[in-house]
């Protein structure tokens, strides 16, 4: 068996399950609970970052970040299945990396408000991060990405990233993004992994 380590509120975890599940894989995987903030966490010797999602291979391996772990997933499955070749591999890259770059900056934000006092927090900091959520979501406002029957690694990644918002933000993001809001309820209807997945924590 392969081991994920990630937590249940993670938009990366999400997106490496939503991607098993797309691929067939996700019963060849056991998913382990990891404690980011634990000096004493195994996790530090499996990634020395720390950080979550972290794959774990049969040999004792390791793969991590979520792009590396869904591009290996992908290779196991055959290739081309969630991250295709040619030309469009590298347009489902970058819709990608926005919505990772999204789901990173609400992260940061929630960990400015979790791990320093109140007196310590930085407002220039907290509007930095906003400032890459707002450019990112009115891009993708501009111009919802189409998908075919199957979803591929972009949008998975995209609607984990909108996913986040919901959980952390309580969903302020969909009042000026209408047509995002239309094309997150699209894909929710056509993909059952992402309620399989959804969010809890």
């Amino acid at each position: 068996m392969l081991v994920l380590r990630s937590s249940p509120a993670s938009p990366f975890g999400r997106k490496v399950k939503m991607a098993a599940l797309e691929l067939g894989l996700l019963d060849k995987i056991e998913i382990v609970a990891a404690d980011t903030t634990d000096p004493n966490e195994v996790l530090r010797e499996q990634n020395p970052l720390g950080k979550i999602p972290t794959l774990v291979l049969e040999d004792g391996m390791t793969l991590f970040d979520s792009r590396v772990i869904v591009d290996y997933l992908d290779h196991l499955a055959g290739g081309g299945k969630i991250i295709p070749a040619g030309e469009a591999r590298f347009a489902q890259l970058r819709l990608q990396a926005l919505a990772d770059g999204i789901a990173d900056a609400a992260l940061l934000k929630v960990y400015e408000g979790r791990f320093r006092a109140e007196t310590e927090r930085s407002a220039n900091w907290v509007a930095h991060q906003d400032g890459k959520v707002a450019r990112g979501l009115a891009a993708l406002e501009a111009a919802p990405p189409a998908f075919p029957d199957r979803p591929r690694i972009g949008e998975i990644a995209l609607a984990c990233a909108l996913g986040y918002l919901d959980l952390r933000f309580a969903g302020a993001w969909r009042a000026e993004h209408p047509r995002l809001v239309a094309w997150l309820d699209d894909f929710a209807a056509r993909v059952p992994a992402f309620e399989k997945t959804r969010f809890t924590g």
